[in-house]
């Protein structure tokens, strides 16, 4: 899935030569009516009390064209016009003719659609608008809020969700998912992305990009009839301390689900390690861990004198290595050990160690700050999050949008940096394998929460991966 810019949608759909004459507008209206006719499906949309909160742009026409459209279907459709001398001509002729009535406030309603500002705005929603919905929300709190390109208050590129902002039930949407759908999916709720026919597909070029479960699946490696366990990739984890020891476990076990090669594991907590996963091969030293096609370093590693030495080893080894954690708190202080790295480095902050290595806080543009920091540190970044972003700084941004907030629980990176690290190990794209990797750990999540959902700790990650995977194979119809 490609998601474009603003100014990519715009040029798009300037290039049809279908603005001017209102086609591209109609049927925007006809897909928004349809799809909140499929989202009152089991009731009907006849009788349905439906309220338009209309802007001054195309996006408050689209509204009013929709409403016309339902009105005419048997909804009670009404309009507050938050800027009446500028409102679409068009869309209110439509409306009115069709039975519709422009008020001052709503009743009760059973869905309101936010035709306020859409992928033109910027900011938060403006004290009237705000007001109108926020009076919804207390006398009609079931409605089904419809929110026209994205919710307002949402900025279309960022995905900055501004206080205030429209929170939506169901986005409609048109040719293309916009990016804010993506970065900021829990306030746009489902949504659904309508053919208006703009020919020109502005994603080609889109510099934000996700992996679908399908592309993951087929991707992920699997022993060949020839392979061995060399062939297969060998992680070597580097991780634990006498303060954090169950970063060891979650991180080596993660590693251990994650392929069928070899892990080997460096650090105090290597009995531990090998009660719990024998086929581990573990050691105290890194020096004594034996050949590895890539390394992870960082959880729960500690940030004294014995852990920055054995980032340094690490980091001077000729292979991929992923920076975790403390490592990243280290290597923020010691951003010369990547001076002279040929091989590829995978660096997976979370928002604090991001300021932390980069020296200021995250900001509002996260892919625009990670594809910076990338580039600056001649390193792939995964910048942790609902949405994940992956930046190698010399191209698209990955992007991974778990679907939900069940990995958001201790210990929980240290997975997904055993799962990359076997990825990395097997000899795939740093960002790649970051990417297949934040999927993985995602669909892991879900399956550890199960249905209809329960709080999980990172040790049932951990024991969901082997599932996740094979749902991810499934998905792509993967054979054995």
């Amino acid at each position: 899935m490609h998601y474009p810019t603003v100014a990519q949608i715009r040029a798009a759909e300037q290039a049809t030569g279908l603005l001017a004459n209102g086609v591209l507008m109609g049927r925007a209206a006809h897909g928004l009516a349809s799809a909140i006719i499929n989202a009152l499906r089991d009731g009907g949309v006849y009788g349905r009390r439906v309220g338009l909160v209309v802007g001054s742009g195309d996006n408050g026409g689209d509204a009013l064209y929709a409403g016309a459209i339902l009105a005419r279907r048997g909804a009670a459709v009404s309009a507050v016009l938050l800027a009446p001398e500028r409102a679409h001509d068009g869309g209110l002729a439509a409306l009115r003719g069709a039975g519709g009535r422009v008020v001052d406030a709503f009743g009760p309603l059973d869905v309101i659609v936010d035709g306020v500002v859409g992928i033109g705005g910027s900011g938060p929603l403006r004290p009237n608008a705000a007001s109108v919905f926020d009076a919804v929300r207390a006398h009609c709190p079931s409605a089904l809020v419809v929110a026209v390109d994205v919710p307002s208050g949402v900025d279309a590129d960022t995905g900055v969700v501004n206080d205030s902002a429209v929170r939506a039930d169901l986005t409609v949407t048109f040719g293309v998912p916009r990016r804010a759908h993506v970065l900021a999916a829990p306030q746009c709720g489902r949504v659904v992305v309508v053919d208006i026919g703009l020919g020109q597909d502005p994603g080609h070029d889109a510099e934000l990009v996700s992996l679908s479960d399908e592309q993951v699946g087929a991707a992920w490696p699997v022993p060949g009839p020839f392979d061995d366990k060399y062939r297969q990739g060998v992680v070597g984890i580097v991780a634990g301390s006498a303060t954090y020891p169950g970063a060891a476990l979650l991180c080596t076990g993660a590693a251990v689900a994650a392929t069928s090669g070899m892990t080997r594991y460096v650090g105090p907590a290597a009995t531990a390690v090998v009660d719990r996963y024998p086929e581990v091969v573990a050691v105290s030293d890194v020096a004594d861990a034996g050949k590895v096609q890539a390394w992870v370093v960082g959880p729960g590693l500690g940030t004294d004198d014995t852990a920055l030495d054995r980032l340094r080893t690490v980091l001077a080894a000729d292979v991929p290595v992923l920076v975790d954690a403390d490592g990243i708190t280290l290597l923020a202080a010691h951003r010369d050990l990547l001076a002279h790295r040929s091989a590829p480095t995978l660096l997976t902050p979370h928002a604090g160690e991001f300021a932390r290595l980069t020296g200021e806080p995250l900001g509002a543009d996260r892919v625009a700050a990670v594809t910076a920091c990338a580039a600056d540190l001649g390193a792939t970044v995964l910048l942790k999050g609902r949405a994940t972003l992956i930046a190698a700084g010399d191209g698209a941004v990955l992007v991974n949008e778990a679907g939900s907030s069940w990995a958001a629980t201790a210990g929980s990176g240290d997975v997904l940096s055993g799962i990359i690290g076997a990825l990395l190990a097997t000899g795939l794209p740093a960002n790649v394998a970051a990417a297949m990797g934040a999927r993985a750990h995602s669909v892991a999540a879900h399956i550890a929460a199960g249905s209809p959902g329960a709080p999980i700790g990172a040790s049932g990650l951990v024991a969901a991966i082997s599932d996740a995977i094979r749902r991810l194979r499934a998905q792509a119809g993967a054979k054995s």
